[in-house]
């Protein structure tokens, strides 16, 4: 992936319903997200990218928004419709994972610093100590917090655990009809690219 096409990507995140074809020397990757952020700080990727004659899958480092290991999946010469469809899907779930949890991360240490604001200033108490080291609350004041939270967005994840075992069992699928049809098209002699 050159650079032009790896601005073309951060744009696309940056933008997430703008039209923009993503063509790079590795044939097509392109990216695409569900649900725009819903603040401020829009999810951007590690910029990390396989050598043009790769013939695998590419995993970057993890992303500091979402804390993800972002893919960079390999497009085969002759690929067919169907890995076609599967690595979008795949692709597609990747993003959509990483909106989700850039979002869920922003919410939950905006929240977090939040309380532990409120709950030094109801001690009397301002956020360093006299040695100007930030303040922190005790293990047992936090899990209120956490609590409160995980109840707070209950209902968030169930929709969440919901779409993702939805996704994980289509692609579960498409990757048997992927390997059936590669098997298939063995043992009968074909050539990829030929046959869909």
């Amino acid at each position: 992936m050159n650079v032009k096409a790896f601005n073309r990507l951060i744009l696309r995140y940056l933008r997430p319903h703008a039209p923009v074809s993503l063509r790079s020397p590795c044939r097509g990757h392109r990216q695409s997200s569900s649900q725009p952020p819903k603040h401020d700080k829009r999810p951007e990727r590690s910029g990390f990218s396989p050598s043009a004659t790769s013939k695998y899958d590419w995993i970057g480092p993890a992303d500091r928004l979402s804390n993800l290991r972002p893919i960079i999946y390999h497009i085969p010469e002759n690929e067919t419709p169907l890995e076609r469809k599967l690595r979008h899907l795949r692709q597609e779930t990747e993003d959509w994972n990483h909106v989700f949890w850039t979002n869920q991360n922003f919410t939950f240490s905006k929240e977090k610093e939040e309380y532990v604001r409120l709950q030094l200033t109801a001690k009397g108490l301002s956020e360093r100590d006299d040695d100007g080291r930030k303040r922190t609350l005790s293990s047992e004041e936090m899990a209120v917090f956490y609590k409160y939270f995980l109840d707070k967005n209950i209902t968030r994840h169930a929709s969440y655990n919901r779409e993702w075992y939805r996704r994980n069992f289509t692609i579960t699928l498409l990757m048997a009809r992927v390997a059936l049809h590669n098997t298939y098209r063995t043992l009968t002699g074909r050539e990829k690219g030929k046959t869909s």
